[in-house]
Order: C-alpha cells, then structure tokens, then sequence
C-alpha cells in the first residue's frame, strides 16, 4: 500500500523563529527612512527579508502613525513586518488592517534589537527561516546558569541561538552563518560570519574567538560591521569584542590593546 495513504495533509510543530525589533523612536517617516538609509550605507542586501516586530514603546501615547508609509519604508529596506509590539488595543484593528498581528506581553521575545534612529549601523539577523540540524549540548554552570555548547561547524546559512545562556562553539564558524547568544560568545576556533551577544540585552556580554575574523558583532542590540576587514592588528589572533557605551571594542585577549 502507498505510504501517501497514511501521511497527513498538515502537520503543526512549534517552530523557534529569531525575529528583528524594529524600535521606533518616531513616527516621521522621513526620518526613518533617512536612519535606515545611513544604517544600511546603501547596500541592498543590507537586510534580507528579515521577520520584523514593530515596537511602538518608545513613542508617546498620542502620535499619530501612518502604518502604511511606516510598512513601506521598512518593506524598501528588505525588512518584513508581521506584528507590533507594544500597542494599545485600541490600535488592534488599524494594526490588523494593514496585515500586522498584536503581539501580547505572554508571547516569547525570541529577537536581536534593530533600534532606529541610530548613528551607529545596526544590520539584522539573515532571514528567519529554520536551520539545519547542528550538534549542541547544553552544560550547567556553576552558578546554575547554562551554556549551549556546538561541537561541529557552522555553516553558511545556519543560525544558532543559544536562548538565556552562553554559547560556546568549538569549530569553525563560516562566512554567512550566524551565531546569537543572550549571553557571551566563545569561539575556540575561526569566527567568521555574524556573530551577536547579549541578544536580551546585556551590555555586559563580550565576544571571543582564538581566530577573529567576523562579517558582524553586536553587544546588546549595538553594531559593528567590517566591510573594510577585521583590523588588521587583530584579525586571525585571539581578540575579544566588548561593549563600552554605545562603541564597540576590539581588544586583544593578551593584552589592553584595543581598537
């Protein structure tokens, strides 16, 4: 008999889905496309089709939005809004009107902060889409918080997420993989590609790696690219990436030297 004849038409499995906050601190428009234009330095791959929450928090109570012109903006960016954070109810049916989901306090926030406007570039996580299956384990620590531990490569196109923890990968991290931990980074190996700390956060959060050599990093929602390379006095060597105010720093993990 046909093994189609008992396989069911839809099946519905809970799915982790790393999603970008888009963080308005305006309604004008203009001044959101001028923030992403300067963010994204004109390139068009910038962002990819990213899953993106529109967090209204910061905004007072009597703005006025134009939800279109907002979803527009963010759309021309290669940003994909699904839902708004932080909205009154009473702004639940224009929401709905314009395609977007409410998200409410009891869902999970599974997202990399993109805060606009700001002056320093923040690009977002690659399009949220489900990754390949990677080895882990997860370790308690002395202090009973956990850390996710990879033992196999990260490829391009994967994306690890080590949720309330650490994360520590013992292989290669590959250009176009992604790594994002709501605690510190440890690479003891080639980092390559995205790599984001304190994804929940935590400005305390720092990156490591024997081999630095990374696309990305971000501490706490704060970005750095490098499309002109890693430093040089840094790159391919044990270095450390730290969040000092609202800079990112590279230092040496031998030394204070630091850039």
């Amino acid at each position: 008999m046909s093994k189609s004849l008992f396989q069911k038409p839809i099946e519905i499995k809970i799915s982790t889905v790393v999603a970008v906050s888009a963080i308005l601190t305006t309604a004008d428009v203009s001044a959101l496309d001028a923030a992403l234009a300067k963010m994204t330095g004109g390139s068009a791959d910038f962002f990819e089709d990213d899953l993106t929450m529109i967090d209204i928090a910061a905004l007072p109570a009597s703005t006025a939005i134009d939800w279109k012109a907002i979803i527009a903006v963010l759309t021309r960016y290669r940003l994909k809004p699904v839902a708004v954070r932080n909205a009154p109810a009473a702004m639940a049916a224009e929401i709905a009107a314009h395609g977007l989901s409410l998200e409410t306090a009891s869902k999970p926030r599974e997202e990399v902060a993109v805060v606009a406007p700001r002056a320093e570039p923040k690009p977002a996580p690659a399009p949220a889409r489900p990754s390949p299956t990677i080895s882990s384990t997860v370790e308690p620590l002395p202090n009973g918080q956990q850390v996710m531990i990879i033992d196999t490569p990260v490829r391009a196109g994967q994306r690890i997420y080590a949720r309330g923890c650490d994360l520590i990968v013992t292989a290669v991290v590959n250009n176009g993989a992604e790594i994002i931990a709501d605690g510190s980074i440890h690479v003891y190996n080639t980092l390559n590609g995205r790599a984001l700390a304190g994804a929940s956060g935590n400005a305390d959060a720092r990156i490591f790696a024997l081999n630095m050599s990374p696309e990305l990093v971000s501490i706490a929602g704060v970005y750095r690219t490098f499309e002109d390379g890693f430093p040089a006095e840094f790159a391919r060597s044990p270095a450390q990436i730290r969040l000092m105010g609202d800079r990112i720093d590279i230092l040496s993990v031998n030394s204070a030297t630091r850039a």
